[in-house]
């Protein structure tokens, strides 16, 4: 479990949700390379990583056989030297806050390596090896807004130059470890969380992209405060489609959030 110890107000000034375009979208655009990872690891996430590496390997980390030059490239890349797991791409993910998921630029553009200590509804073991196509593919309407554009924009991005989006979703607890879809959360909805995900997408080698994810928390109750933050999450929430809300949570969900916002 995380700590949410203070409202941060540039987060609900700036919110994942933006002005409440549809939740899912592309919507990368390029960041300078020393932002790349916006903050440093914090003990306490290392923490949380090496006890996870310690007790539940197979859950957060993933690889295929072809993914050994991915994982030293990048190794190299970081300025990694060391390898004290069994996977080069878990001591990589201990100098970064991010999870890191390689992924092959060209053919199926495959998911070949990944270090997942942070999911939201989504379980490695399950995606490893896939196709970005077939991992998208248990929302349709998600592969088709994002799909095709990302595919063509992972062959033709430049090399080195690091791309930003923000995802997000509302849960009912801030764990970090969400391997599967929670449908209604648990508790009373001033009590949930938003859990914002700064997503990067860098072309580290020609072959290969590294999609990394440091994930944020929030109560939702501080949207209360932040008038524009409302509208935009209000506008976002209106704009999903079914198989979009199933996937967030389902319709009871959806409603809840709502009639609390406009209260």
């Amino acid at each position: 479990m995380t700590s949410i110890k203070s409202i941060d107000r540039n987060f609900w000034i700036n919110p994942p949700w933006g002005n409440g375009r549809e939740k899912y979208r592309l919507g990368l655009k390029p960041i300078e390379k020393n932002k790349w990872f916006e903050v440093n690891i914090t003990e306490s996430l290392k923490t949380h990583k090496k006890n996870l590496f310690a007790k539940r390997y197979e859950d957060v980390i993933a690889t295929t056989l072809e993914s050994t030059t991915p994982q030293e490239l990048l190794a190299k890349k970081l300025k990694i030297n060391k390898k004290t797991y069994p996977d080069l791409i878990a001591d990589i993910s201990l100098s970064v806050p991010d999870d890191l998921c390689i992924i092959e630029c060209n053919n199926d553009q495959r998911l070949l390596a990944a270090s997942v200590c942070s999911p939201s509804y989504w379980n490695i073991k399950s995606k490893i090896g896939k196709s970005l196509r077939n991992i998208h593919k248990p929302v349709k309407s998600l592969n088709e807004k994002i799909g095709n554009p990302i595919e063509k924009f992972i062959n033709n991005a430049p090399l080195d130059q690091p791309f930003l989006r923000e995802n997000w979703f509302i849960h009912g607890d801030d764990q970090r470890m969400h391997l599967t879809t929670e449908g209604y959360p648990n508790g009373s909805v001033e009590n949930w969380i938003v859990r914002s995900e700064r997503e990067t997408l860098c072309k580290f080698s020609k072959d290969y992209s590294l999609f990394a994810i440091n994930v944020r928390f929030q109560k939702l109750s501080s949207i209360l405060m932040f008038d524009d933050a409302i509208k935009g999450l209000k506008r976002s929430l209106e704009g999903m489609d079914q198989k979009e809300i199933d996937y967030f949570g389902g319709n009871k969900k959806v409603e809840k959030i709502c009639d609390f916002i406009a209260s």
